[in-house]
């Protein structure tokens, strides 16, 4: 099984050193080229949306990676990478790439200093360590075209922090920077 992490800005070699310690094989996407190459699954890690989302679009990467997502590969988001996937972003006007119909609003916990972490419930998963880095939460979720609407998987102070639809997880959360693998294992349990 090979992992492909988004390596343009942000907490991507956490994540890589999360799946090298689950014994999972992982390559960098930092170009267009890096997208023709085999790979089962791909993590949008957290950093700054605004930055990732430019970066995409000025190295053309956006667009195949959209398809990929769009056709079924499993995703993994967190953080920046949940704002990545919402179909609807408060307070902005532009999203995206729009697979997960919900509504995120960015640096929800206000800026650096709006920093913690807690222990909370991850549907499925139980009780994990969650640490939240200038993030951002769910404000709603609602059903596609389908009538299929994103699983909650977590709620932090009434606030829903994970969801899960059709082949993706996003969390507002950084589970790279905890020692809990259980996440990553949730997720490589979708392409097993």
């Amino acid at each position: 099984m090979t992992i492909a992490v988004l390596a343009l800005q942000g907490a991507f070699i956490e994540h890589e050193q999360m799946l090298q310690k689950l014994g999972v094989h992982t390559i960098e996407l930092r170009q267009a080229s890096d997208l023709q190459k085999d790979f089962d699954g791909i993590i949008l890690p957290g950093g700054e949306s605004t930055v990732q989302g430019k970066l995409l679009h000025d190295l053309n990467m956006f667009e195949p990676l959209k398809e990929k997502i769009q056709s079924g590969m499993p995703v993994l988001a967190t953080c920046a990478g949940m704002i990545l996937l919402a179909s609807d972003i408060a307070e902005q006007d532009e999203t995206y790439f729009e697979t997960i119909p919900m509504t995120v609003k960015r640096n929800a916990y206000g800026r650096q200093l709006g920093s913690f972490h807690t222990n909370a419930e991850a549907a499925g998963i139980g009780e994990i360590p969650m640490t939240f880095i200038r993030a951002p939460f769910v404000e709603s979720v609602h059903a596609d075209a389908s009538g299929n609407t994103p699983e909650i998987l977590s709620i932090v102070e009434n606030r829903i922090v994970g969801v899960k639809y059709k082949n993706q997880m996003a969390f507002a959360f950084h589970p790279e920077l905890d020692q809990d693998t259980r996440i990553h294992e949730a997720f490589l349990g979708m392409i097993r």
